[in-house]
This record gives C-alpha cells, sequence and structure tokens, in this order.
C-alpha cells in the first residue's frame, strides 16, 4: 500500500512538473510539494520515525553537495557573463553557419564535459550559446544538443559524471579501460542527433553578433575573468583527485578565489560601478527556482530510494529479463526517469566484484547506459535540469522535439559498444 501511494504521489508530481505551462505553477513548486509528501508518507508509515530522520538528513547531505555544486558554478558564469567574458570567445568564432557552430558545440561539449563534468560543462556552454544566438528556438535547439553532448562526454571519464565517478571509486572500473571502452560509443551517442538537428538548420546564417561597447581596460578585465572562472572550474575536478573532499568544496573554493580576484580587481572604481561586477550582484541573477527544482527533484527520488523501492525495482528487472544487457538498457531508460545515483549504487548493492569483476563489460555497460539515458527526458540528468533553469526549457517542447532524437543516439551507443564486444 505505502509502495502504490509512494509512486502515485511522485508520478502526479511528474505530471505536474510536466505540464507547468498547463496549470500555470512553477516546476519548483510542483518538485518540492512532490518531495516533501513523499518523505511524509514514508515517515508516518514508518515504525522508526528516527531512523527514517536520519535517512532524511543522510540524503540531504548529498544533495546539499550538488545544490552548493550547481549554485557555486552558475554563479561563476554569471561572473564572467557580467564580465562580457563570453564575447572574446564569440569573437573568435569565424563561422557564419548555424549547422557548423552547432557541430563545433556539440564536439566542444563532448570533450569538455570528460575533463571538466557534464553539469559544468552544459552550464558554460548553455550560457555562451545564449550570447551567440538571438533567435529563442535556435537556443532550446542547441541547448537540447548540449544536454545530449554533455551527458555523452561525461560517460566516457570518470570525472565527466558522478555515476562513473562512483563506479570508479567503487572498483567496478578503472580509469583507462573506461575511457578506451566508452570513447566510440559516446561518439555515437552525439553524432546522429547533432547531425539531424545540423540538417535543420541547413542554410541558415547566424544574424551578426552586436557586442557591446568596450573599453581595453574593461576588455583585459573580462579575458583576466574568463581565463581564471574556466580555469577554476578546470580545477575543481583535480582538487577532488588531490584531497579526496568532495566536487562542491573544489567548487566553493573557486568561487571563493573568483571572490577575491574581482574584489581586487574593481577596488578603485566608484561603489556604483562595481557593484554590478560583484559576485553579490551574480548571486542575485543565478535561476534560484531552478535549485529549488532541483531540490524537490532529488527529495522525491531520495524517499523512493531510501523506502527500498528502487532496490526492489533493480532486483526485479534482474529476476524477469536475465541478461546484463536488457538490464543495463533498461536501467538507463528508467535513469532519464529518476536520478541515476541510486540506480548505479542499487546495482553496486546487488552485483559485488565476484559476480562482475573490476572492467567487466556490465559495468562499463551500466555507465554508458545511466549516463546517457537521461538525457531523453529534460529533467532526467543534472545537466537537463541545469540547462532547463537558463533557457527556461519547457518539458513538453523537449519531450516532442529532442527526446526522440536523444533515444537515437542512446541506441546508437548501445550499438557501437556491443560491436567493440565482438571485435
Amino acid at each position: 500500500m505505502i509502495a502504490l501511494l509512494l509512486i502515485t504521489v511522485f508520478i502526479l508530481g511528474y505530471i505536474a512538473i510536466a505540464s507547468e505551462h498547463v496549470i500555470k505553477l512553477n516546476k519548483a513548486a510542483s518538485a518540492l510539494i512532490t518531495g516533501v509528501l513523499c518523505w511524509t508518507i514514508y515517515i508516518v508509515q514508518s515504525d522508526a520515525p528516527q531512523q527514517v530522520s536520519e535517512q532524511l538528513l543522510h540524503h540531504l547531505g548529498e544533495i546539499a553537495s550538488i545544490l552548493f555544486f550547481l549554485l557555486g558554478a552558475m554563479t561563476i558564469v554569471e561572473l564572467i557573463d557580467s564580465h562580457n567574458g563570453f564575447d572574446i570567445i564569440t569573437e573568435k568564432i569565424t563561422t557564419s553557419s548555424k549547422s557548423s557552430l552547432l557541430l563545433i558545440v556539440t564536439a566542444i561539449t563532448f570533450f569538455l564535459s570528460a575533463l571538466l563534468d557534464n553539469l559544468t560543462t552544459a552550464i558554460v556552454m548553455a550560457s555562451l550559446c545564449s550570447k551567440i544566438l538571438s533567435d529563442k528556438e535556435d537556443k532550446l535547439w542547441f541547448c537540447g544538443m548540449i544536454v545530449i553532448a554533455a551527458n555523452a562526454g561525461g560517460a566516457w571519464s570518470p570525472l565527466g559524471d558522478v555515476t562513473t565517478t562512483m563506479l570508479w571509486i567503487g572498483g567496478q572500473i578503472t580509469a583507462l579501460n573506461i575511457m578506451k571502452q566508452l570513447i566510440l560509443p559516446g561518439i555515437a551517442v552525439c553524432i546522429f542527433p547533432s547531425l539531424i538537428i545540423a540538417a535543420r538548420f541547413k542554410g541558415k546564417k547566424l544574424d551578426t553578433i552586436l557586442l557591446p561597447a568596450t573599453t581595453e581596460k574593461e576588455k583585459k578585465e573580462g579575458q583576466v575573468i574568463l581565463f581564471a572562472g574556466i580555469g577554476f572550474l578546470v580545477f575543481v575536478p583535480a582538487f577532488k583527485t588531490l584531497t579526496h573532499l568532495p566536487p562542491f568544496m573544489g567548487m566553493l573554493l573557486a568561487l571563493g578565489l573568483m571572490w577575491l580576484i574581482t574584489t581586487f580587481i574593481h577596488k578603485g572604481k566608484e561603489p556604483e560601478l562595481a557593484e554590478k561586477y560583484t559576485v553579490t550582484k551574480a548571486l542575485q541573477k543565478v535561476d534560484t527556482p531552478s535549485v529549488l527544482f532541483f531540490l524537490g527533484i532529488l527529495l522525491a527520488v531520495a524517499a523512493l530510494q531510501s523506502s527500498g523501492l528502487l532496490k526492489e525495482l533493480a532486483g526485479s528487472l534482474s529476476n524477469t529479463l536475465k541478461n546484463d544487457y536488457l538490464i543495463g538498457t533498461t536501467l538507463g531508460l528508467l535513469s532519464a526517469l529518476v536520478d541515476n545515483v541510486p540506480l548505479v549504487a542499487a546495482s553496486q548493492g546487488m552485483y559485488d566484484l565476484s559476480t562482475y569483476p573490476t572492467d567487466h563489460p556490465f559495468w562499463e555497460f551500466l555507465a554508458l547506459t545511466t549516463g546517457t539515458g537521461g538525457s531523453a527526458i529534460i529533467i532526467g540528468s543534472a545537466a537537463g535540469v541545469a540547462v532547463m533553469g537558463i533557457e527556461n526549457i519547457d518539458f513538453i517542447w523537449y519531450l516532442k522535439k529532442i527526446s526522440w532524437l536523444a533515444l537515437i543516439g542512446f541506441a546508437a551507443g548501445i550499438g557501437v559498444f556491443l560491436l567493440q564486444l565482438e571485435f
């Protein structure tokens, strides 16, 4: 009974999020209500409410680490934007073709997400495209491709996606092997959707980009902030590797250092002029409702995980399908509906290293499917949620226009992976 009630509330919440523009209720409100109701149902029926409270606080620690990471990354991107730092990159873009630009953006996103991570890369690239493109519809198509490319790029790197990182830390995969085995499937995930979308833009030219008038001093300041911001974002995974602290700690350090740099650069200016370049001003521009939306969604999924529903689901899949690759594919598609982290965590708990040793194809396949399957729905991945907030992408628009492309890429990636096993 309790399981049915939890699933019903979760599905109704999902429908409310998808129908945001129909019911005229912000998706953050629907997500927060869903998250709190799921935990309320779980604790009311529990014989050990204290234990449930402890589970909630445990999950809240994990969720907060993601939210602080997101907040830090978005603030750094806003700082770069307020200093016109992206204009430096925009000036270097020589192509006038929207098709060519889409392919360039896809390639940059794919490789950058392996170096940084899919969430940070999606934020940076979506912000960059919003500066280059003037048409709202064009921005939506580009952002949809950014979500697919960021998730595909993150899957083949141990630093690129949280689930790949989990498998790496858990000893299921090794860094060099996962890169070698998944880079070609990852490229396949990207290449088919990008070619289809690029064909849509065939013959279309970019509008002339009108850059704001800036002095030489302001240009230099923009360059400093751009290179410092990108440099610190690249530093975050290195900081995690060196210190073994969670990624959000590196991001908070990066934000603190950016705060220091901006304060130093603008210290001699009039307070009214300097204020628009401050971290305080950048924080005001950050899309807080999107952060709260993310909080609500993750709380709801955490309730399903704590109640044991996700573990039961993984177990029933294993018993029903009885095939490694069918299980992996199904978990990948499920990761579009629920967070891929608990799904992978459940799989790690179900299958030990004696069943599937380190670098077994099952773990590699799981990293591929759960990393890229989330692209099928805009709220199926952290990158999707972040881009949704930046460009205010409608859930239904993404479902109609991008989801089928993401599924084509997903199938292509699986096909390439299985072909690799044959040779």
